[in-house]
């Protein structure tokens, strides 16, 4: 409905039994949604083909969960419990922990803070279980034992999700302001199309994606085909932004020229390692080529002449 790609639908569950993809047109960008088939409890061990589901939503920027509005809480508990179970952390951040290994010198704990949780004993008996016995370890926070394995496990990816329940329509309103108010959380109706374009709109802002105009020298810029950047992928700086367009543009950029929320003023000369912002429109002016000759400019830089007196040429004496 979103990306106008026909996708099965039916008033039975798993209905979809393959990937469907689509391009959903929003903000001058596009997006790649794909309609996955549903999942089971016990997905993470292989049943209903689960792992190769969950295999395909480990490579996105976001997961959308599409939940039943008229049926209980234990079907996103189920579904969040299979995700985290083949090491997918939903609406997470990476623990401030500090872990390296070391070949010699035994384990060195330290931390910043008191710690709840944990303490040094234990730290040492889960390093052991991994048969790790020199490392360096640093809590930067009140972290739990969970996010001490998930960090020397290493395997671990921290995604963005926003659950989405459908089916409003058959619901009271007092459950649909309930679940609307969960966070993370939005209401839609696919059969009387409520609340799409909110979907949409939430979606753009958990995403963050920044849209980036270029502008030719002596030209105005180009609003039609924009180069979207994104703090998960890459990077939102004018360095990122010329490794988008090339990666052999970086050494040849002198300066950019930034019009925009980012700048200070119109336009601002700015470096590599200017952070952009969402529609700034940007402007390239790379380092000039040295003439063949290898002069600078009108002038040479070196002379032809010999460089000691005694190696000139001697003019001929004047006929008197």
């Amino acid at each position: 409905m979103l990306t106008g790609t026909h996708s099965e639908a039916a008033s039975y569950e798993f209905t979809t039994l393959t990937c469907i993809p689509g391009i959903i047109h929003y903000n001058d960008t596009k997006i790649q949604l794909l309609d996955l088939p549903g999942i089971i409890e016990g997905a993470s061990e292989g049943k209903g083909r689960g792992r190769q589901v969950i295999a395909v939503s480990k490579s996105s920027d976001i997961v959308l969960m599409v939940l039943d509005a008229s049926k209980s809480e234990g079907h996103r508990q189920i579904l969040t419990r299979e995700l985290e179970a083949v090491g997918l952390r939903l609406n997470k951040r990476p623990p401030q922990i500090y872990f390296k290994k070391k070949k010699t010198g035994g384990i060195s704990f330290n931390s910043t803070l008191h710690l709840t949780h944990i303490d040094e004993k234990l730290c040492y008996q889960i390093l052991h279980e991994y048969k790790i016995h020199n490392a360096e370890v640093l809590f930067r926070e009140d972290a739990t034992v969970d996010d001490l394995i998930d960090v020397i496990e290493g395997n671990r990816k921290y995604m963005k999700c926003i659950y989405v329940y459908n089916k409003i329509d058959v619901v009271g309103i007092d459950d649909v302001d309930r679940l609307s108010r969960q966070p993370n959380s939005i209401v839609i109706s696919c059969n009387l199309k409520l609340n799409l374009d909110r979907l949409l709109a939430k979606m753009w802002e958990a995403m963050g994606l920044v849209r980036v105009y270029t502008k030719p020298q002596g030209q105005q810029p180009d609003f039609a085909e924009p180069v979207v950047l994104s703090s998960d992928r890459g990077g939102c700086t004018v360095e990122d932004f010329c490794n988008h367009i090339h990666r052999s543009l970086v050494k040849d950029v002198k300066y950019v020229l930034v019009w925009g929320t980012s700048a200070r003023h119109y336009p601002q000369h700015c470096g590599l390692s200017h952070p952009l912002q969402d529609e700034d429109v940007v402007q390239i002016v790379k380092k000039k080529e040295r003439e063949d000759g290898g002069g600078r400019g009108r002038f040479k830089s070196h002379s032809n002449a010999p460089v000691r007196i005694s190696d000139r040429e001697k003019k001929a004496p004047l006929k008197t």
